[in-house]
């Protein structure tokens, strides 16, 4: 059988790192600024951030006129910083994300090289690039990127300290992060439980010599912990012993207690099965998911010889696993931090591995597969041949150029996948997935999501209700999403948004019974009143597959009670 050549790496390995880096920092910068926030997380935090800069109240976030409790303000205060830096919205909420995937990129290298060498950082790096949560949460306006650069500073930290300390000052930094994690989202602690699979290692004698005494410094990370939770947790306590605002101490009870405890223990929504985080490995850590066969036995071989550095970034990924399954509200990004310390505990093994010619073979056929189903869509799609993309393209009130636009972008990234699968018996097949990746993300970023922009984020519906209604018309909200309220072109009155629909609509009729000649109100259909005479009720359009109404001031009784609904208003989180 004749081999076909593979063409070595032009670059000095010294470069192999900074090229890496690079490439992800450029390919995911691409199309900043060309997107607004879109559901279900980028718009609720871009308004906390919003408030927080025109307020100047930077303690306790909000949406609309009430307290948002879901969620600590520290990702906010990022996006206000980023602003008031920037000083452009449509970059200033993306840049978080892309400055905590450019940081948790580098620790998972520079961790590495610390338990390693450098040609085994790089891999782990590009293990990590590769896999499609990474680059899914770096693209999103959302807090579990930042969650994870600081979990993965943790683990840094903790994991310098207890395999190759002692280092005191890297342990501090670590709890430190840990607890800036904590008020971030409550589950930054998680990367001290690294400490339970290092006893263990201690215990079987994997860990020797002075690193045997570094649990005697493990006490003095609890300042350090306290003082990262206390960056919020300080000031919140130092406004509640003075304020004595029951309405912020209702806001501290539902943030500490019910959106942390209870919500893990007993959720309310994204309940799933026990099994489901293994839906989430087999999709979204691909292609990394495929070299499981090969890796679970050689982790299992490294396990039984007592490397301690497997035995504790295994544990804790473990740990985390089980941790998350125990609850019984699960989503996808929960499982996200384990995913840089599996990376670093399969890096010693990807040379070895992608040298196999079974292992090159899954993974040009991953790449082959991916650029198929895209170039299958696109021309699908461009041809009218499968009329599905355009039945789903008008739920989503899609016009036609956007998809044109979109789908075009596919194309793009399937002929790219086709002439990189037809490259890997000459190129490296790491380097090959490197490079794809690299131009998925580019392009989802330049063509992607600026197509999409104008349906995913409400932009198209809220100009179409400022048309409408004229530029001195007044406009209220009922049972609305953070997106209309974002998108708006003007100042918006809202009821609350957790309020119960008929509650929100009490308040909706009397605010537009003082002026019914110059305010509207906007509504989502399922919740209109029967207060309203419907057949005045103007239809405006869809959006994030819902149907949306302008009802004028004048079409509204203001001497109607709206009743309960059988279905009222919640939260998404």
């Amino acid at each position: 059988m004749i081999r076909m050549p593979v063409l070595p790496h032009r670059l000095p390995p010294r470069w192999h790192w900074p090229a890496l880096l690079c490439l992800v920092a450029l390919s995911l910068a691409a199309g900043l600024g060309l997107r607004e926030p879109s559901p279900p997380d980028e718009p609720r935090f871009v308004l906390a951030a919003q408030h927080m800069v025109a307020s100047g109240d930077w303690l306790v976030p909000h949406r609309g006129s009430e307290f948002y409790a879901e969620k600590p303000p520290v990702f906010m205060w990022l996006q206000a910083v980023c602003y008031v830096v920037v000083g452009h919205w449509r970059v200033a909420f993306l840049l978080p994300s892309w400055l905590a995937a450019i940081a948790t990129l580098w620790l998972t290298w520079d961790l590495t090289r610390r338990l390693w060498n450098r040609r085994i950082a790089t891999y782990a790096a590009a293990a990590l690039w590769v896999c499609l949560q990474f680059g899914l949460q770096a693209r999103r306006g959302q807090i579990d990127m930042v969650l994870v650069a600081m979990t993965t500073l943790s683990l840094w930290g903790l994991l310098r300290h207890l395999l190759r300390g002692p280092d005191r000052r890297a342990l501090w930094i670590g709890a430190f992060a840990a607890g800036l994690g904590t008020v971030t989202k409550g589950v930054g602690f998680l990367p001290l439980l690294a400490v339970l699979p290092w006893l263990a290692a201690r215990r079987i004698g994997s860990v020797c010599g002075e690193r045997q005494h570094a649990a005697a410094d493990l006490p003095g990370a609890a300042a350090a912990f306290l003082a990262g939770t206390a960056i919020w947790l300080g000031p919140l306590l130092v406004a509640l012993a003075q304020r004595g605002d029951p309405a912020l101490l209702a806001y501290a009870h539902e943030l500490l207690f019910r959106q942390t405890a209870e919500r893990y223990v007993d959720a309310w929504h994204h309940r799933q099965p026990a099994w489901y985080y293994l839906q989430v490995i087999a999709t979204l850590w691909l292609p990394g998911a495929l070299l499981l066969p090969w890796l679970l036995p050689a982790w299992w071989r490294r396990l039984r010889r007592g490397d301690a550095r497997t035995i504790v970034l295994l544990g804790w990924s473990l740990l985390v696993l089980a941790f998350f399954t125990a609850s019984p509200g699960k989503r996808e990004v929960y499982l996200f931090p384990a995913l840089p310390a599996l990376c670093v505990a399969a890096a010693p093994l990807l040379p070895g591995l992608l040298a196999r010619a079974g292992v090159r073979r899954v993974l040009a056929a991953y790449l082959a597969a991916a650029a198929l189903v895209a170039l299958y869509l696109a021309i699908g799609g461009l041809s009218g041949l499968d009329g599905r993309v355009q039945t789903l393209a008008a739920q989503r009130g899609i016009d036609a150029d956007a998809l044109h636009r979109f789908l075009l972008g596919l194309l793009a990234i399937g002929l790219t996948g086709l002439l990189l699968a037809a490259a890997s018996p000459l190129l490296r097949i790491g380097t090959v997935l490197t490079l794809f990746t690299a131009a998925v993300w580019a392009t989802y970023g330049l063509a992607l999501a600026p197509a999409l922009d104008a349906a995913a984020s409400a932009r198209a519906l809220m100009a179409r209700v400022g048309a409408r209604i004229g530029p001195d018309a007044e406009l209220g909200m009922v049972a609305w999403r953070e997106q209309n309220l974002l998108q708006a072109d003007r100042p918006a009155t809202d009821f609350g948004f957790r309020q119960p629909w008929h509650l929100q609509w009490r308040a909706a009729v009397a605010w537009a019974a003082a002026a019914p000649r110059s305010r509207w109100l906007f509504v989502l259909e399922e919740a209109l009143s029967p207060c309203v005479a419907r057949a005045d009720a103007v239809p405006i359009g869809a959006s994030n597959r819902h149907e949306w109404l302008l009802v004028p001031g004048t079409a509204v009784d203001r001497d109607c009670v709206t009743p309960p609904f059988a279905a009222a208003a919640g939260d998404a989180d």
